[in-house]
């Protein structure tokens, strides 16, 4: 028997029905239910410090449990010294078993030691069922260790759902885990 994730089979068992009776599905495919998370970082020194990047890919990478590739701009920006098709940032894309183990580690150890956690704004959802967080240091996550980082850095992380609306997505997320700010 393979290993199946604990937040993917709470979803197949319990948050299915909840959702399906909330908003009144007829069949379960219609039910939304969460595609990717991507995860990024953008590194505007690397311009001057190439090495920058190679470490925001090694963090992204054990922070995911996936491979991080780097990012490289489009188009020539003369202000910021800025060509293109240089590396500038770093971002990796988790879908199925590791969407399910990053999302519960996130909710589970990383969100609870950020300091002074009142929870997430529900302002960052984009009006097609997708949310969006900032985390403002990636010392939250257990899975770095804080002897071997230069400085501190900010992530973002999307949440990509099958939702229609921000409604439908709230209570998705919500369902799964993550805790809202009440208003």
């Amino acid at each position: 028997m393979s290993y199946v994730a604990r937040l993917k089979t709470e979803y197949t068992e319990r948050i299915v029905g909840s959702l399906k009776q909330e908003f009144g599905y007829n069949n379960v495919m219609q039910v939304p239910k969460l595609q990717k998370i991507v995860v990024s970082r953008g590194i505007g020194a690397a311009v001057a410090d190439k090495k920058l990047i190679d470490q925001a890919v090694d963090e992204l990478t054990n922070i995911t449990g996936q491979r991080a590739v780097a990012t490289v701009s489009k188009k020539d920006v003369a202000a910021f010294k800025l060509r293109k098709g240089m590396p500038i940032g770093a971002k990796v894309t988790l879908r199925g078993e590791r969407m399910y183990e990053f999302l519960d580690r996130l909710v589970t150890s990383a969100l609870p030691r950020v300091r002074d956690f009142q929870g997430i704004k529900a302002s960052g959802f984009d009006g097609r069922g997708n949310y969006s967080l900032g985390v403002t240091e990636q010392i939250i996550f257990p899975e770095i260790n804080i002897d071997r980082i230069n400085r501190i850095n900010g992530m973002d992380i999307t949440f990509v759902t099958s939702a229609n609306t921000d409604k439908e997505a709230k209570s998705l997320l919500t369902e799964l885990g993550l805790p809202f700010k009440k208003n």
